[in-house]
């Protein structure tokens, strides 16, 4: 509801040509896209035991769907706008109001009340201790939480340094907008497509294996982007593939090492927590990388962020310390 408002602001603030009114709006906006990837947790939470993998990757496809809908939409909203006398580039945002106002009536309709998911007695899927289980259990459980957290902060962080600098680096060797528009679009599907399997892996075989796999990925894609020639364009779009895959793996089962592990009565609010960290991290990736390029070149960059994903292994393999 709140995305749908701030997206029907926008419009506006662009039909009356008021940059303030565009610009609040945005944030509005802004602020009620962040459900769309905590959507994942309410799959994994509404799903039936042992399933919650599957739920998680069943979201991120459907996020994948409408990231192949969405631009090719553009065109088309763009021309509706300006048959109303709306300004073409505000056309998508009359189909986010749309959506959005869609989405919460599904929600209040279909989703009312809540239904309750069984909590699993003592073990979670991964065959480990639920929170407040065992010997240990309070001290695993947290450091569950910690340590899916840190795998989602870690890949994020990995990902848009050298996902970021990519476009950049390609350019400035020569090669088109169009073939870094490619890269970047397989990238992407890389990092949603593998969803259901990642999904299923997780249901399998825990969270943690799956988010340990994710480092060693993306250590491979983050060498094969620093030592590609840069004259070769599909080694590039290969290291961004693995990049994309190693994302996945991570993000799905950081998800599932966190959701098992944080108690019910505060799960939401850690849920939130971490995703708000995943953003941070992006931000400083983004941020960071430019400098690192300028000083030290992209190659470097690539490197050193392929290697600081191997931190997500001993962080996994460390989680079930009672210290």
């Amino acid at each position: 509801g709140v995305a749908a408002a701030g997206s029907a602001g926008v419009v506006a603030g662009a039909a009356a040509h008021r940059p303030a009114l565009l610009l609040a709006a945005l944030f509005v906006y802004g602020a009620g896209t962040a459900t769309g990837l905590l959507a994942r947790y309410a799959g994994a939470e509404l799903a039936p035991p042992g399933q919650g993998g599957r739920a998680t990757g069943t979201v991120l496809v459907a996020m994948t769907l409408g990231a192949v809908a969405g631009p090719n939409l553009v065109g088309p909203t763009g021309a509706l706008a300006h048959a109303w006398g709306i300004p073409r580039l505000a056309g998508p945002f009359l189909l986010a109001t749309a959506a959005y106002t869609a989405a919460a009536v599904v929600l209040l309709v279909w989703l009312r009340p809540l239904p309750a998911r069984p909590e699993p007695a003592a073990k979670s899927p991964g065959g480990e201790p639920a929170s407040g289980a065992g010997p240990h259990g309070p001290v695993r459980g947290a450091s569950g939480v910690v340590t899916g957290a840190t795998v989602m902060v870690t890949a994020q962080l990995v990902m848009i340094s050298v996902m970021t600098m990519t476009p950049v680096h390609l350019t400035g060797h020569g090669h088109g907008t169009q073939t870094a528009g490619l890269v970047i679009a397989l990238h992407v599907g890389a990092m949603l497509l593998p969803s259901p399997l990642s999904g299923l892996l997780a249901d399998r075989v825990g969270g943690g294996p799956l988010a340990a796999a994710s480092g060693g990925v993306l250590l491979c894609g983050g060498l094969l982007a620093g030592l590609a020639p840069p004259a070769s364009v599909a080694l590039s779009a290969c290291a961004l593939v693995l990049l994309g895959i190693g994302w996945n793996l991570a993000l799905i089962g950081g998800t599932a090492l966190l959701t098992h592990a944080a108690p019910v009565e505060t799960r939401a609010t850690v849920q939130g927590l971490a995703d708000v960290g995943m953003s941070v991290a992006g931000a400083t990736g983004g941020m960071v990388s430019g400098l690192v390029v300028t000083g030290s070149g992209y190659p470097t960059l690539a490197v050193a962020a392929g290697v600081l994903a191997l931190a997500v292994i001993p962080a996994v393999a460390l989680r079930g310390s009672p210290r």
